[in-house]
C-alpha cells in the first residue's frame, strides 16, 4: 500500500507501510481483525516468511487457509481445522448409515406390496430366498471408499418380520 493507509499488519505492529509490504496486499486496513488472529496464531514473521516462499499467484489462497486455521485454532487449540474435519466426516457417515437403513425399509415396503414371482426353486413359504438373493445388490453401494455391505446390516432387526 504505502503512503496514506497502512495495511492492517502495519497497523497493528505499529510500523510505516512500505511499499513492498508483504502483508497490504493480503491484510487490507479495513479488515484488522484477520491480520490480528493471524498474527496471534502464527506471529508475523512466520507468516511473512511463509509469503516470501511462496510465487504471488498462490499467496491469496495461503492467506486465506492461514486465516480460517487461525480461526479454527483459537476456537479448539488442540486440533484446530483438523478436528472440524473430523467431526464432518463422522456426521457424513452417520448420515449414510441412516441412508443405507431408510433405502433397506423402502426394499422391505417395496418387496411387502409386490408380490413374488413363483420360482420353480423356490419355496413361496420361503420369504428367506429373497433377502439372500434380491436384497444384497440394493444395499451393496459405496461413496469414497465406504461401501456398507448387506452382511454388516443387522438382518434380525431390520427384516425380522419378514423372514420369520
Amino acid at each position: 500500500m504505502g503512503g496514506n493507509s497502512p495495511c492492517a499488519s502495519c497497523k497493528l505492529l505499529r510500523r510505516r507501510c512500505a511499499k513492498d509490504c508483504i502483508f497490504a496486499p493480503y491484510f487490507p486496513s479495513d479488515d484488522p481483525h484477520k491480520f490480528a488472529i493471524v498474527h496471534k496464531v502464527f506471529g508475523a514473521s512466520n507468516v511473512s516468511k511463509m509469503l516470501q516462499e511462496l510465487p504471488v499467484h498462490q499467496r491469496a489462497d495461503a492467506v486465506s487457509s492461514l486465516v480460517y486455521e487461525a480461526n479454527a485454532r483459537v476456537r479448539d487449540p488442540v486440533y484446530g481445522c483438523v478436528g472440524a474435519i473430523s467431526y464432518l466426516q463422522n456426521q457424513v457417515s452417520q448420515l449414510q448409515m441412516q441412508l443405507a437403513v431408510a433405502q433397506a425399509d423402502i426394499l422391505c415396503i417395496q418387496m411387502q406390496h409386490e408380490p413374488a414371482m413363483p420360482n420353480p426353486q423356490m419355496d413361496p413359504q420361503d420369504k428367506s430366498f429373497l433377502v439372500q438373493n434380491s436384497l444384497p445388490q440394493y444395499l451393496n453401494f459405496g461413496s469414497s471408499g465406504n461401501v456398507i455391505q448387506y452382511d454388516s446390516l443387522k438382518r434380525e432387526s431390520m427384516f425380522g418380520d419378514m423372514i420369520s
